[in-house]
């Protein structure tokens, strides 16, 4: 490859890593502005909106686009995010009682952590589905959940970028703190994007057959 086409690699690179670092301050800073509570549902959905837009190539500024996703998403921001914080809250309460209770509760634990490793998988589906289908909420968990059985190559290659992500942020936390939101809700939706055309390319090719 010439200089050139290695500078071109090298700028789309930083311009990804600059995007993710923006997309992750929009995020933290819009969950704060909402009290956490009522922050987080919205300033997710706007986030993986403005990750939809930007993987399929649009421009925009990156702070009026992301304040009127917040507003636009607010209500079902909460009513989609809300019930899964509030899950995985339960089952990392869970695992961490069964852990402190040693080797005698292994069982009850290893539950709890499968069904937190469920939990992350299906969100990893549900919360790019949020905004690239028109759904209602009920639609979301079961469309989803039956796409991570369905695609378990699909979704073991998520659950690799999410552990991957978190390995780096727990050895650089600095680096966790400034990138990995963004930087997974971007790679997360840009993958899910391709999993979700895919499906529906398969889907099409059976209903022609």
């Amino acid at each position: 490859m010439s200089a050139t086409g290695w500078s071109i690699r090298l700028y789309e690179a930083a311009d990804e890593v600059v995007w993710a670092i923006k997309l992750n301050a929009l995020w933290i800073g819009f969950t704060l502005v909402g009290g956490v509570a009522l922050g987080i549902g919205p300033a997710t959905l706007a986030a993986y909106s403005l990750a939809r837009r930007r993987s399929s190539g649009e421009s925009f500024h990156a702070l009026p686009a992301f304040r009127t996703a917040f507003r636009r998403e607010f209500r079902r921001g909460c009513l989609v995010v809300l019930p899964l914080v509030a899950a995985a809250v339960l089952l990392i309460g869970n695992y961490l009682y069964f852990a402190s209770l040693g080797t005698k509760a292994s069982l009850p634990r290893l539950a709890s952590l499968v069904a937190l490793v469920a939990l992350g998988v299906i969100a990893a589906y549900l919360l790019p589905m949020a905004v690239h289908y028109d759904l209602k909420v009920r639609e979301l968990l079961p469309k989803a959940s039956l796409v991570a059985l369905a695609r378990p190559a699909s979704s073991l290659v998520l659950l690799f970028v999410a552990v991957s992500i978190a390995y780096v942020s727990s050895r650089f936390p600095v680096l966790g703190i400034v990138l990995a939101g963004g930087g997974w809700i971007q790679l997360n939706t840009w993958l899910c994007l391709r999993f979700f055309a895919e499906n529906e390319a398969r889907l099409h090719l059976k209903g022609n057959s």
